[in-house]
């Protein structure tokens, strides 16, 4: 059963791509850029389709996805170095040139370093935008369309025995009649609309207790003597686990503890990733707050949907929350972490085109020519570093998680 949990979160997390992708997309065309591939998956293409000037296609790894904007990088401004002391092209002259060859002939105005600087921010900040709205969606489904659990005056169990101070007796309500699936509604003849109240009216009783309730729409009534050790009064009954739609505050105010929660994972990091490591050859359990890769990911969507976790009162619905609770962790993490000012992340082309909207901003009040685009091909060396930590912090997590996976339990 827990593939089942599994494949939600990996259809869940490739939807949560694609749409990232359609954010950097839709408002890219609509300025004008030549967009020509959307991609789900890297590598060998397995399925495409051409609708107008863009090809769409299924790709054979599906650990992300991408779209293509042709002329990302402006070309070398007169003066600035094109070559190494070898004579061979620098890392950002080799970005230049290729950015340009992909550019159709005819199609050198729609190229994307030619956008408004402001254009090019909205093109950017709006592929992690999806995924905050993203974030809020899956919260919201979770929190008002399932609910937040709270016990039930339908009992799940009513035992037949329990155990007190190490002495087995029968349990009393089980001995006056009571059962599972029936639903309490009043204790010493008053009414009882919640748990907690029962539990209290309970607790407060002297003697023997009232107790009406209902099966199969017909109400009983019963006369019950507790169980009673010091402060603690039992009839021996378990309730059952009922869903209440949270209100909105409820929803914005965990929407606001899931990014904060985000920002601060994301903060401590390279911390974080030394704990990983250190527990990969000691063997010490993991920080079950702490950051995992979709093999952990995977790991606790499948928990949530075993046979064990579903087979309680509500099983089901809780899974159900639980795994729309890990789609919007992780599309709020997606909206975090793109944001970080670093190439190849959405923040590293968003603070480079805050920086020109500034320039251009100063050079006007100035008096002075409109600068050229900036030259962000300057910051492949970066680029190039921050992918390979990205890769090498991936496979160190996967890693992890089949040697310490994080327990939640």
């Amino acid at each position: 059963m827990g593939i089942i949990g599994v494949l939600v979160i990996v259809v869940g997390l490739l939807i949560s791509v694609a749409l990232h992708e359609c954010g950097h997309m839709i408002p890219a065309k609509k300025f004008g850029v030549y967009v020509p591939e959307f991609a789900v998956g890297f590598g060998p293409q397995i399925f495409g389709v051409k609708k107008g000037e863009t090809t769409y296609s299924l790709r054979a790894i599906l650990l992300g996805g991408y779209v293509r904007l042709v002329g990302m990088f402006a070309p070398a401004r007169d003066g600035v170095k094109t070559t190494n002391r070898r004579g061979k092209p620098t890392l950002a002259q080799e970005a230049r040139e290729a950015s340009m060859e992909e550019i159709p002939e005819g199609y050198a105005s729609r190229a994307f370093y030619l956008l408004h600087p402001a254009q090019k921010i909205i093109v950017m900040i709006s592929g992690p935008l999806v995924n905050l709205f993203l974030s809020i969606l899956f919260l919201s489904i979770a929190l008002v369309g399932i609910g937040i659990p709270k016990a039930s005056l339908t009992l799940s169990e009513v035992p037949q025995q329990l155990t007190t101070q190490g002495v087995t007796v029968d349990a009393p309500a089980y001995a006056a009649g009571i059962r599972a699936g029936d639903r309490i509604t009043g204790v010493n003849g008053s009414a009882v609309s919640s748990w907690e109240q029962m539990r209290q009216s309970i607790a407060s009783s002297q003697g023997s207790i009232d107790i009406d309730y209902l099966r199969n729409g017909q109400l009983f009534h019963v006369n019950v003597d507790p169980l009673r050790s010091g402060d603690n009064v039992s009839i021996g009954v378990i309730a059952g686990t009922e869903y209440q739609a949270a209100s909105v505050g409820t929803v914005v105010s965990t929407v606001g503890e899931t990014f904060t929660g985000t920002v601060s994972v994301v903060a401590r990091l390279p911390i974080a990733l030394w704990d990983v490591g250190r527990s990969i050859f000691t063997g010490a359990p993991r920080d079950s707050g702490g950051v995992m890769s979709v093999v952990g990911i995977g790991r606790i969507a499948a928990d949530a949907t075993s046979s064990d976790a579903t087979a309680s009162s509500g099983g089901w619905m809780r899974s159900a929350a639980l795994l729309l609770s890990i789609l919007a962790s992780l599309n709020m993490a997606l909206f975090v972490f793109n944001l970080l000012p670093f190439p190849p992340l959405d923040g590293g082309h968003i603070v480079p085109a805050i920086y020109e909207w500034i320039r251009r901003g100063l050079a006007r009040v100035r008096g002075r020519e409109v600068p050229p685009p900036v030259d962000t091909a300057r910051l492949m060396p970066l680029t190039y570093t921050m992918g390979t930590i990205l890769v090498a912090m991936t496979v160190l997590l996967m890693i992890a998680d089949i040697v310490v996976p994080i327990s939640l339990q």
